[in-house]
């Protein structure tokens, strides 16, 4: 994909930002400090917050804009999908722009946005998301996963055939998400507020689906703590993927879990010395290796991700992921101190 250029425009798209939480009161005030430095006129501007049912008490304090904090309207099986229709449903802008508590945005998040969608006639805009760099393995390890994911997100709009993005960095207007009667008909999957409205919106009105592919608007959130948390995430993004309704993005999710678990059978056939050269063995490694690579690293260097641990991540990486394949297609999950079914 061709990077977007930044010139000096002038700012004239409203933005309503709805950010859906739940026990964030240590995320959030970083968060809210990273807006309240944006770039950008503050009467284009509108905040919501959505409490979905938090234990802990947040307050807002010390901002120089008054910002709404609304109660979730619960009404499905996805607390996530209900708090942005219940945020869009008093929203004054056109324009919803969704994120995380857990991110931080950067000063032209916004500039970079508008200036976009005047440049183009779009109705709904994915963009970039990174994570906040840590050294331990772990964060290496899903930094790489990561970065596989964001590599695939945008060579999928590359190539005219988008199907997955990331609602930490989500923009579409208000009256077109009400044309694609929303999150109908996915509301028993409890996430998947971003690629399920993606994937109607490509269906409807392909030419008004749009990726944002510049630096200035990429956002950043925090990997998780524990390998546990890591598991649980990726059962529910790998969960989302029997709803998709997109051909392409099904074929490449069985593409994706048939190489890895041909890893997997091609190593224990190895191990055990049975009918499988040790040559050919090597020689498929290598090749699955490269190709990742060079996505990985294409990926990184837009994002100017520092890539760690990538040796010792490849080897583990295929296990980690047929186990989260096999385990949403059967098993719960759970999510902000929740469990879902499958």
């Amino acid at each position: 994909m061709k990077r977007f250029s930044k010139k000096e425009f002038t700012p004239k798209t409203s933005f309503t930002i709805v950010v859906p939480f739940r026990n964030e009161k240590e995320n959030l005030p970083n968060l809210l400090h990273s807006i309240s430095l944006l770039n950008y006129p503050k009467e284009l501007v509108e905040i919501i917050l959505v409490d979905d049912d938090s234990d802990d008490e947040f307050r807002i304090q010390n901002l120089e804009f008054r910002i709404p904090m609304i109660k979730n309207i619960r009404k499905s099986n996805s607390p996530k999908k209900d708090a942005i229709e219940t945020a869009i449903q008093v929203a004054k802008n056109d324009w919803i722009i969704t994120t995380d508590a857990d991110c931080l945005v950067q000063k032209n998040w916004l500039t970079t946005f508008d200036q976009y969608i005047q440049e183009n006639e779009v109705k709904i805009v994915a963009s970039g998301v990174c994570y906040i760099p840590k050294s331990d393995f772990l964060s290496a390890f899903q930094n790489l996963d990561f970065l596989s994911l964001q590599g695939a997100t945008i060579g999928s709009f590359g190539i005219g055939k988008p199907f997955m993005c990331n609602g930490a960095n989500f923009a579409y207007s208000k009256q077109f998400f009400k044309e694609l009667n929303g999150f109908q008909g996915n509301e028993t999957i409890a996430s998947g507020d971003d690629v399920f409205l993606l994937q109607k919106a490509v269906s409807f009105s392909p030419k008004k689906v749009g990726f944002l592919l510049a630096k200035e608007s990429i956002v950043a959130t925090k990997p998780v703590d524990t390998w546990s948390e890591l598991f649980q995430q990726r059962v529910r993004w790998a969960s989302k993927s029997t709803g998709y309704s997109s051909v392409y993005g099904k074929m490449l999710a069985i593409v994706v879990f048939s190489g890895n678990l041909a890893w997997i059978l091609s190593f224990l056939l190895w191990l055990v010395g049975f009918l499988l050269d040790q040559n050919i063995f090597m020689l498929f490694v290598a090749l699955k290796f490269l190709i990742d690579f060079i996505l990985i690293y294409k990926t990184a260097n837009f994002f100017e991700s520092k890539l760690q641990y990538v040796l010792a991540s490849s080897l583990l990486y295929p296990f980690f992921s047929v186990s989260v394949a096999v385990y949403s297609l059967f098993g719960n999950y759970n999510w902000k101190g929740r469990n879902f079914k499958k």
